[in-house]
């Protein structure tokens, strides 16, 4: 299988259980909720992404013709030290991400995490599973690490998710240029102590 990738880096994870934890990020080409060209916005099924996913001309980027290929490109990122960490995103990443892929990363010395909307069951292979849901009916991943959700949403609220089979429960404020929703996600978190605030603190301290 070639694997399509947007860009493949390292940094600091930005949001929910493992902030601030050094990891590569192998974002992944495409989703099925948004083909991330703005002309198709209004009518995706998730509209409010700030994401690009779009082709394979980030960072890194490319057709990686085998896992191992892909797999020996982030672990070449990798620092030394610790414990390798690589966190499979996207655009939905389980549209790409397979067990082969999954097998060849851990091999290489990665825990492998993703971060994905759900809507495609994830295999149980992976280390680490965050799902982030934007379209209740087709949400088929319903157990895993860390739910995430983007607060608001007009389609699904956090009463409609939170009776699910997850470890970590986290509130992350909607990115929109024109409105801050950090402190109405506050006050939820404040008043419905199951869910903990998640901020994306590489866009504040303005890293990738």
């Amino acid at each position: 299988m070639t694997y399509s990738v947007k860009e493949l880096f390292f940094t600091l994870q930005g949001e929910g259980a493992h902030a601030g934890r050094p990891a590569v990020f192998c974002r992944f080409t495409g989703c099925n909720l948004w083909s991330g060209h703005e002309k198709d916005r209004a009518d995706a099924k998730c509209n409010f992404c700030d994401t690009d996913f779009v082709g394979t001309n980030g960072e890194n980027g490319g057709k990686y013709k085998t896992a191992k290929q892909l797999a020996n490109a982030a672990i070449n990122l990798w620092p030394g030290g610790g414990e390798p960490y690589i966190v499979c995103t996207g655009g939905e990443p389980l549209l790409q991400l397979d067990v082969p892929l999954i097998r060849a990363f851990q091999k290489a010395g990665f825990k492998v995490a993703v971060e994905t909307n759900g809507t495609i069951a994830a295999p149980k292979e992976l280390d680490w599973i965050c799902v982030s849901p934007k379209v209740m009916d087709e949400l088929v991943q319903k157990t895993g690490d860390e739910l995430k959700l983007v607060y608001p949403q007009d389609h699904i609220t956090p009463e409609m998710v939170e009776h699910l089979a997850f470890d970590n429960y986290y509130l992350q404020p909607k990115d929109e240029k024109d409105m801050d929703h950090t402190d109405s996600v506050v006050k939820y978190c404040l008043t419905h102590p199951k869910w903990k605030l998640s901020l994306q603190i590489h866009k504040i301290i303005g890293i990738s």
